[in-house]
């Protein structure tokens, strides 16, 4: 995979400019053989990429689950979503370096970048793509919440939410994901969506209670670039990637 450079030198996105669905593979919920059925069907319907990873860190299986996914759907770029340095991989396209910015954990700001350091000097090949990761109350605790002990900030804080995306990209990351949680009763608004594109020129991803179509097109209509679906998908494996897909092209 021939990863994009800004012309500061940042590594980007190995996806799709154009934007589209990324279908979250959860290697703590989901077996290898789940993945690679899940990556074939996504892969056909035109998905424009994976994230795999959870907030809990199931690190055991994560480099079966990459070669699973693989399988599945050859050529198609995965990125991964870490829940700490512990669970990195060389493995992936590209790892999301993410800084809880919404949080006030040091553990999520700087602890766990310092301790992925190390990491990226064994593994030069391995691209980090700096992420400014918002956590927005999506209406119930989500794991993040937990796992994080932050809490998220209120989805109806326009102000404070675009606030939070700007100071990211005055620190220099490159991407933004706004995230409701997974199993989120209420998925990040349209009008904060919007927000958070007029305060970032670079890549806006945004998941959390995205479980229709209509819910997908919304989003993408308000300005986020990639749209994330995942738990929709361990809970009826049947669920129409096609439509949804559909749904999050440009």
């Amino acid at each position: 995979m021939t990863m994009r450079c800004t012309a500061a030198g940042r590594v980007t996105l190995p996806f799709d400019e154009r934007g589209g669905l990324l279908v979250l593979v959860d290697p703590g919920r989901t077996t290898p053989d789940d993945a690679r059925a899940l990556a074939w069907r996504a892969a056909a319907a035109g998905a424009c990429g994976f994230l795999l990873g959870d907030s809990l860190g199931a690190r055991e299986t994560v480099s079966a689950h990459v070669a699973a996914i693989r399988h599945g759907a050859p050529g198609v770029p995965i990125v991964q979503f870490p829940a700490s340095a512990d669970d990195l991989t060389p493995d992936v396209d590209a790892i999301l370096f993410l800084v809880l910015v919404s949080g006030r954990n040091p553990r999520y700001l700087i602890d766990e970048q310092v301790r992925a350091a190390a990491f990226f000097d064994r593994h030069p090949e391995a691209r980090a793509v700096s992420t400014a990761y918002v956590l927005i109350d999506g209406g119930r605790e989500s794991a993040v919440q937990r796992v994080s002990g932050t809490a998220p900030l209120a989805r109806e804080d326009t102000s404070l939410i675009a606030a939070h995306v700007k100071a990211g990209q005055l620190m220099g990351m490159h991407a933004t994901y706004l995230e409701a949680g997974s199993g989120a009763a209420q998925p990040v608004s349209a009008h904060v969506i919007r927000a958070a594109r007029e305060a970032t020129g670079g890549p806006l991803i945004v998941g959390g209670g995205i479980v229709t179509a209509a819910r997908a097109h919304d989003a993408r209509n308000a300005g986020a670039d990639y749209v994330v679906v995942g738990s929709l998908f361990e809970r009826d494996p049947a669920a129409d990637v096609r439509r949804l897909a559909a749904a999050a092209r440009p």
